[in-house]
C-alpha cells in the first residue's frame, strides 16, 4: 500500500468517524421531536407523508449518483487524477450525493427543517473533509489539481463542464461496497417509524414539533 492510499485511508476513517458522531447526536435528537405536520393538514393534504416520499427519493438519487461515482473512481482515487463523468462536473461528487442521501434520512421524520439540517451536518463535515483530501491531492498531482480545480467547481455541479472517457474499467467489488453502504439509507425509514410509535404509545415525551 502506497503512502498516498494510506493518507487518504486516514481522510475516510475521520470522516466515517465524524459521520457516526453526528448520527448519534441526531438519534437522541429525534427522540423526544415529532413533526409538526402530523397534526397540521392543509387542505387535507398530508404533508408529512408526501415529506417522507420525497424522502426516499432523495435517498435513491444518492444510492444511484454514488454508484455512478464508483464506476468512475474505483480503485484509481489514489493513483490518478479522475477528472471524467460526474467528477468532470464537481470534485466531489460522492459527498454532493452523501449530502442528498443525508437530507433524505432527516425527511423520514416528516419534518423539512430535520431534512435541511441533516443535509446542512453532512455538508459541513465533508466539506471538511474534501478540503483536507484537497491539501494531500494537491501535494500528490501538483500542476494538474491546480489546473482541475481551477477548471471544476469544489461542491456544487457544474453540467456544461461534462465530458466522459470512451472506455471506463469497473471493479465489481467497490460498486457492491458501495451499494452496500448506500442502502444503509433507508434504515432511517424504519427506524424514525419506530421512534414515532414509541412516542404514540406515551413511552417518549414529544418535546417539541418542527415542520
Amino acid at each position: 500500500m502506497s503512502i498516498h492510499q494510506i493518507a487518504l485511508g486516514q481522510f475516510q476513517r475521520l470522516r466515517i468517524a465524524s459521520f457516526w458522531l453526528i448520527a448519534s447526536l441526531l438519534c437522541g435528537f429525534v427522540l423526544f421531536f415529532h413533526s409538526g405536520w402530523a397534526h397540521y393538514q392543509p387542505l387535507g393534504i398530508d404533508v408529512e407523508e408526501i415529506i417522507e416520499i420525497a424522502g426516499l427519493g432523495l435517498i435513491g438519487i444518492a444510492i444511484v449518483g454514488r454508484l455512478w461515482c464508483t464506476l468512475y473512481i474505483g480503485g484509481r482515487k489514489a493513483a490518478e487524477l479522475v477528472q471524467d463523468g460526474p467528477y468532470s462536473i464537481t470534485r466531489n461528487p460522492l459527498y454532493v450525493f452523501s449530502t442528498i442521501g443525508a437530507m433524505g434520512v432527516g425527511a423520514q421524520t416528516g419534518s423539512i427543517i430535520a431534512a435541511l439540517i441533516c443535509g446542512a451536518l453532512a455538508a459541513f463535515i465533508l466539506s471538511i473533509t474534501a478540503r483536507r483530501e484537497e491539501h494531500h491531492l494537491r501535494d500528490t498531482f501538483g500542476d494538474a489539481y491546480d489546473a482541475y480545480a481551477a477548471r471544476v467547481p469544489s461542491f456544487l455541479p457544474n453540467p456544461k463542464l461534462f465530458h466522459d472517457p470512451k472506455t471506463l474499467t469497473i471493479l465489481p467489488e467497490r460498486l457492491y461496497g458501495t451499494l452496500r453502504d448506500g442502502l444503509i439509507f433507508f434504515l432511517a425509514m424504519p427506524a424514525f417509524e419506530l421512534v414515532e410509535y414509541v412516542q404514540d404509545l406515551g413511552l417518549l415525551p414529544i418535546l417539541f414539533r418542527l415542520y
